[in-house]
C-alpha cells in the first residue's frame, strides 16, 4: 500500500484500508475503488491521506499502534462523556451525571495492554482513515503518544494510567468553550483568543473534584500549556514547577496538534513537526523529552512517497528502530522520473550519504502551531 494525499488522487485508484467515522462505523471498504464525487467528500471531511492499492506496493503494511477494536471503543467512550460534559451546564440542578474515571481508566488498560503487546512500536499518524471531530481524535492520539513515551521512559503501570488519563482528558476545558470558537476557521480575535485559553484553567475546575481521579489528573489539564522558560500560560510557571506528565503531555500535544487537520490549516508531516520541536528544546520543551520522542517517532510515515538527493524517488517500506530518520526506501522511479521494471530498496541506516530531499513531491511551509 502507498500513502497519497488526496489532492493526488484519481478516480479509479483503490482504497488499501478502510475509512472509518469517528462512531467506528466503515464509511469506505478495503479495495472501494474511488470516484471523484467521492475523493471531494473525503477531502471536505478533512482525510489528507489515504492508503491506495498498487501493485509496485502491494506488500507494503502499515503497522498499528494499538488495534482497530481498542480505537474504536475509545473514540466512542470519548464522544460520549466529552459531550456528556457538554451538556453539563444545560442540565437541572439536582440532576446527577456519570462520573468519568471508570470508564477511562478502562480504556486506558486497554491502550497499555496494546502497548506492551507492541514492545518496538513507534510513534506514527492515527488519524489518516477516521472521519472525526479533532477534539475527540485528538484527545486519543494525544494519550496513546503519550502513554507509549511513557513506557519508553520507564514509568510503572500504575504511573502510566495516571499520565495516560492525564493526556486523554487534557483538553477536557474545550468542552465548555463555544463551538463558533473552536471550529472558527479564520484567525481568533483577542478576545476569542483570551476565551481559548481559559480551557487549560476550566479543564482543571472540572477534574479536580472528580470522584476517583487523581489530582495529578486535573494539574495535567492545567499546566499543558505551561512551558520551561516561563512564557506558556494560563500561570506562567516555570522548570519543576511544572509537573513532569504535564511536560510530556505539553510536547506530544504539540506534535499531534501540527500533524492534524485543522479548521485553519493542513496538517504537517512528522518531520516538519520535529524540525519544531528541536526548535524548541531547551526553552518550551525538556530535551532529553525532546530526544526519546525524537526516538521514537516514524518521521517517515510506512508507505509515503520520498524523493532522494539522487534525483530517485520511492516509497517508504519500513522504519529503523535505531535511525528512525534513516527509513528503507524502495526505489520505483529513476532520476528522470522513468518508473523502474525492477524496484530496488535502499537501506538510508547504511547509505548515510543518501539523503532524503522531499516528501510527496515537495516541502509544505512549516509554521509554528500553537496547540491551543
Amino acid at each position: 500500500m502507498r500513502l497519497v494525499p488526496i489532492t493526488n488522487c484519481q478516480p479509479g485508484m483503490k482504497l488499501a484500508k478502510r475509512i472509518f467515522t469517528g462512531d467506528g462505523l466503515v464509511l469506505l471498504g478495503e479495495n472501494v475503488e474511488l470516484t471523484a464525487r467521492m475523493i471531494t467528500r473525503l477531502e471536505q471531511c478533512g482525510i489528507h491521506y489515504v492508503f491506495i492499492d498498487d501493485p509496485h506496493t502491494s506488500d507494503i503494511v502499515m503497522p498499528e499502534i494499538i488495534s482497530e477494536d481498542t480505537v474504536r471503543i475509545a473514540l466512542k467512550e470519548i464522544k460520549t462523556n466529552f459531550r456528556n460534559l457538554m451538556d453539563r451546564p444545560k442540565m437541572k440542578k439536582g440532576v446527577t451525571y456519570p462520573y468519568i474515571a471508570q470508564p477511562f481508566k478502562q480504556m486506558m488498560n486497554m491502550i497499555i495492554d496494546d502497548l506492551s503487546a507492541n514492545k518496538d512500536a513507534m510513534i506514527m499518524l492515527m488519524n489518516m482513515g477516521i472521519v472525526d471531530d479533532y477534539l475527540f481524535q485528538h484527545s486519543l492520539n494525544v494519550c496513546v503518544y503519550t502513554t507509549l513515551l511513557g513506557t519508553a521512559h520507564g514509568y510503572s503501570r500504575e504511573e502510566l494510567v495516571t499520565l495516560g488519563m492525564g493526556a486523554l482528558l487534557h483538553d477536557i476545558g474545550k468542552t465548555q468553550i463555544s463551538m463558533n470558537v473552536l471550529k472558527k476557521p479564520g484567525a481568533l480575535s483577542a478576545e476569542e483568543f483570551e476565551l481559548m485559553k481559559s480551557h487549560a484553567r476550566i479543564g482543571y475546575e472540572l477534574l479536580k473534584d472528580e470522584p476517583n481521579l487523581p489530582l495529578y489528573v486535573a494539574h495535567c489539564a492545567f499546566q499543558h500549556h505551561e512551558r520551561i522558560d516561563g512564557s506558556g500560560y494560563p500561570r506562567g510557571i516555570k522548570g519543576d514547577e511544572i509537573h513532569e506528565y504535564a511536560k510530556w503531555i505539553g510536547l506530544v500535544d504539540s506534535y499531534d496538534a501540527m500533524t492534524t487537520n485543522r479548521v485553519y490549516r493542513s496538517p504537517m508531516l512528522p518531520h516538519q513537526a520535529i524540525e519544531l520541536l528541536y526548535a524548541g528544546t531547551g526553552t518550551l520543551y525538556e530535551q532529553h523529552m525532546v530526544q526519546l520522542f525524537r526516538d521514537k517517532v516514524a518521521i517517515y510515515p510506512i508507505g509515503i512517497t520520498v524523493k532522494l538527493h539522487s534525483g530517485e524517488s520511492g516509497v517508504v517500506v519500513d522504519f529503523n528502530q535505531a535511525y528512525p530518520h534513516r527509513p528503507i526506501v524502495r526505489i520505483l522511479n529513476n532520476e528522470a522520473g522513468e518508473q523502474l521494471s525492477v524496484p530496488y530498496e535502499v537501506d538510508l541506516s547504511k547509505q548515510l550519504s543518501t539523503m532524503i530531499v522531499s516528501v510527496n513531491g515537495g516541502q509544505s511551509e512549516v509554521q509554528l502551531a500553537s496547540g491551543i
